[in-house]
């Protein structure tokens, strides 16, 4: 089983099928362990096998316990075509649990999932509840100022889009996100 766990994350990057199929391999010697369903789930998840995906999360969340793994579960809602669940999720119960980059996280899947149901100033107003600031430094703000630039554009607002990609930019030196290419694009 550890084997396959190994194979997998070194597999992940480069070939996401293959390290799905560690990750399942895995699974068949040791279902019954959280930290295996919840790789499997994530190796899914990587490998846009959302269905999969979503059974392992919640597999491993039952094993395991805690409020953990929602904002990729209702990721997963989104790639199944359910925005509507994945705002459920995101608004549920157990998402009061959560805080910090977590919540961060899931606040970003919701404001996707209400632009996929049209729902644009809701979104904007998610991700501002979420604590959207262009003084906000790190790689989770750096997230969050991407997805609000992101609605912005969605708004078909440019100007203000173009400039919390900046803020995006500022607060990401270490480029974890393409902020810094998509401003470029709008300001060509």
């Amino acid at each position: 089983m550890a084997k396959h766990l190994v194979a997998a994350m070194y597999l992940v990057d480069d070939d996401p099928d293959l390290a799905l199929a560690h990750g399942r391999a895995a699974k068949n010697r040791a279902g019954r362990i959280g930290v295996v369903r919840e790789t499997l789930g994530v190796l899914a998840y990587r490998a846009a096998q959302w269905s999969e995906a979503l059974a392992e999360l919640r597999a491993a969340r039952r094993i395991s316990g805690g409020p953990g793994l929602l904002a990729m579960m209702a990721d997963c809602e989104r790639g199944l075509e359910r925005p509507q669940r994945a705002i459920e999720l995101a608004r549920g119960d157990e998402s009061r649990q959560l805080d910090g980059d977590d919540l961060v996280e899931l606040r970003i899947v919701e404001a996707g999932a209400r632009i996929d149901m049209g729902q644009v100033d809701a979104a904007l107003v998610t991700l501002q509840d979420a604590g959207v600031s262009p003084d906000a430094r790190g790689e989770s703000a750096a997230r969050l100022d991407y997805a609000y630039a992101e609605v912005l554009l969605a708004a078909g607002r440019k100007a203000e889009a173009a400039e919390w990609f900046g803020h995006a930019v500022a607060a990401d030196p270490e480029e974890n996100t393409d902020a810094k290419a998509r401003l470029a694009e709008l300001e060509d």
